[in-house]
């Protein structure tokens, strides 16, 4: 595919101060029918993206979750990796994640060194993303898995300076999550705070957990919300979630 496509809709929606509804598919927590019957949904739900990954994957499921949603749908794929096992040249883009919240430096730079042969030989479209972990309110397994702390959500400043630092370092989206089941979903104040003062698309995740929050989010600037958790317990969310995307508004506008 031509390369640099997906990341310049996530500039175009910035721009146009318009949202993205994406849905995240972990592969160890779906069978080859589950993942068929939800490409369907997206399908017909009009999702702009479907997300790939996990922050532990135990089998090795990303290839044969790829490919099935490749005969199912024509929505882009982009691979949400948890580690460099888990890029598959079959997707059509990788968000290649600098954990820039934490001080982990393997997931700063070490893993990325790791794949680097394998990333470049891809093929993929490569988004350079600064990934940060906010708190949502209980021990997550992104954060186990990752040996960081999240930024308390009451710590405006911070998470602000964080995304700022990742822009003026060339990473060109930001990407703040409370992770997989977060009790507490990232609240519209702090994404404000981020979205307006940066220039990058900014794409936020984890417990969002109804359409009026998607909503929420959109109003206060997230340029692409995510979720998983929730339509693994209910995938007719799905429907509601990006009907509610297309439907919201900005503060801006």
């Amino acid at each position: 595919m031509l390369q640099n496509t997906i990341y310049q809709s996530f500039c175009q929606l910035k721009a146009a101060q318009q949202h993205a509804f994406a849905v995240l598919i972990d592969p160890d927590k779906k069978t080859a029918s589950q993942i068929a019957a939800i490409a369907k949904t997206c399908e017909d739900a009009q999702v702009e993206y479907i997300f790939i990954g996990g922050s532990l994957l135990v089998k090795e499921t990303t290839q044969l979750c790829i490919n099935i949603l490749k005969s199912t749908t024509s929505i882009p794929l982009l691979i949400f990796p948890g580690s460099p096992s888990q890029v598959c040249e079959q997707a059509d883009a990788l968000l290649y994640l600098s954990l820039i919240s934490g001080r982990n430096p393997e997931l700063l730079i070490g893993q990325h060194v790791q794949s680097a042969a394998l990333v470049k030989a891809s093929g993929l479209e490569v988004i350079p993303t600064g990934y940060m972990l906010i708190d949502g309110g209980n021990a997550t397994t992104v954060s186990y898995i990752s040996q960081t702390l999240p930024i308390p959500q009451d710590k405006a400043d911070i998470a602000l300076c964080t995304a700022w630092a990742g822009e003026m370092l060339g990473l060109k989206t930001i990407y703040m999550d409370a992770g997989s089941g977060a009790k507490n979903p990232i609240s519209e104040t702090l994404i404000a705070k981020v979205s307006s003062q940066i220039h990058v698309p900014l794409i936020i995740g984890g417990g969002i957990k109804t359409a009026e929050k998607i909503e929420a989010n959109c109003r206060a600037g997230a340029t692409i919300n995510v979720v998983g958790n929730a339509i693994e317990k209910s995938p007719s969310l799905i429907i509601e979630m990006a009907q509610a995307t297309k439907e919201a508004k900005s503060f801006a506008n």
